[in-house]
């Protein structure tokens, strides 16, 4: 090669590779641009498919998952798998519920009401509500533990996560009207005057009059374990009412929920020593790191999150009456053995029929008479209907035989597990 006086040879080099960089500059350009048009029509063409398909793409973290099942495990729900609350109204007082959300798109709902501001379709603008909506009747990513269960929705609860004790008296009235089974109440607050003597607050007597119909309540025991004020919070307080602590993975009572005080007081509100089978709380469910469901446009736009708080353990518990009801009809409002007197057998067999912790023989003031065993309490009834022969029972679902599950005691679990990133905020 001849070259200029002027050119050295690493000069020539360098103009070579200028050269070859701008020819396939280009090209470089195209590909790239192709493979970004390419994923974004990939991208769009997966969105169509998954809203012409109803298809949810992705989902709850693996963690989420994973507690749920043990979950499952520890209260039996799992071993009744012929059961899914089918057939049974359950009405639940709180902030409303987001029907959108994608496990909940296949839910019953046959009744709502808003009691705040009148809206005559379900939403929900605090969370709370879709939250404890999807432990009772989830079906999707996460599962429920009554999944078939026909929804009553009362809001009574606003925005900001409070409501007056009449917009909730009212609503527990309107649920049962509406014909709950289950009036399933995941908040709380103070006691009125002569609880469980008398009783001057309009929630305590909704409540009442609920138990008076046949209909099961269940409440929250509270949140304020970490400076506890002596006892559960209203209505969970009434005698009737099936009040409901809160448990970790590992079985042991969760550090926020609430003690009941069972012996008796004078001041500052006086109230009689309560009695079998209506010392608070009368049971525990999961109340930790609950998975759960998150409406949508609250918290950071996930679809899934967890919860932990006395709230979660009382959706867990309602689902769970949901399932005993449909599998022994008997004891339903309308049932042969149904009204108050149903109410009183099944906290009777919640007594003898509960999981209790290690060292434990009768009532714990946190503890209860111990931690849900759904299974258990259904096997407690028997394997037979008094409105058919030999378990044969033919009811909304169709004929169905109850199967004998043999009871295994849940081993406790000790391993921590670092939560997901979303949570609702925990509260009553």
């Amino acid at each position: 090669m001849i070259h200029t006086p002027s050119e050295e040879p690493s000069e020539i080099i360098e103009k070579e590779d200028v050269g070859i960089f701008q020819d396939a500059l280009p090209w470089v350009i195209g590909v790239v641009s192709g493979l970004v048009i390419f994923l974004s029509i990939l991208i769009i063409g997966l969105w169509t498919w998954a809203q012409i398909e109803d298809v949810q793409l992705g989902g709850p973290a693996s963690s989420l998952l994973l507690w749920e099942d043990e979950y499952r495990e520890m209260t039996g729900i799992d071993n009744v798998t012929e059961f899914d609350g089918t057939g049974i109204d359950l009405c639940i007082v709180d902030t409303g519920i987001d029907t959108t959300h994608p496990d909940l798109r296949n839910a019953n709902v046959v009744s709502w009401r808003d009691f705040i501001s009148d809206m005559q379709e379900p939403y929900d603008d605090e969370g709370h509500g879709t939250a404890m909506s999807g432990i009772i009747a989830a079906d999707g990513s996460l599962t429920g533990t009554s999944p078939g269960v026909s929804l009553i929705v009362a809001k009574a609860i606003g925005s900001d996560g409070s409501g007056t004790d009449s917009a909730i008296a009212e609503a527990v009235d309107w649920c049962v009207d509406e014909g709950a089974e289950i009036v399933s109440l995941s908040l709380g607050g103070d006691q009125g005057f002569g609880s469980g003597l008398f009783s001057t607050d309009a929630l305590e007597q909704a409540v009442e009059g609920a138990i008076e119909e046949g209909v099961f309540v269940v409440a929250a025991a509270g949140n304020d374990g970490d400076d506890d004020d002596g006892d559960v919070e209203s209505p969970g307080s009434v005698d009737g009412v099936i009040c409901v602590g809160g448990i970790t993975r590992t079985g042991d009572i969760w550090s926020g929920s609430s003690q009941g005080d069972n012996n008796g007081r004078l001041w500052p509100n006086p109230i009689l020593p309560r009695q079998d089978p209506d010392r608070k709380p009368e049971i525990v469910a999961p109340g930790h790191e609950v998975p759960v469901l998150m409406a949508s446009g609250i918290g950071n736009g996930a679809w899934w999150g967890w919860s932990s708080g006395t709230s979660a353990a009382t959706a867990w518990v309602s689902g769970s009456i949901a399932v005993l009801l449909q599998a022994h009809p008997e004891l339903q409002r309308g049932g042969v053995q149904g009204g108050e007197g149903a109410i009183d057998d099944v906290k009777n067999r919640i007594m003898e029929n509960s999981q209790m912790k290690d060292g434990q023989s009768g009532h714990d003031d946190h503890y209860g008479y111990g931690l849900l065993d759904i299974d258990a309490l259904i096997d407690s009834f028997g394997n037979t209907s008094s409105e058919g022969e030999i378990g044969i029972y033919t009811g909304p679902t169709g004929p169905w035989e109850k199967l004998l599950v043999e009871k295994s005691q849940v081993a406790r679990r000790t391993t921590a597990r670092v939560p997901p990133v979303s949570s609702t905020n925990a509260s009553v």
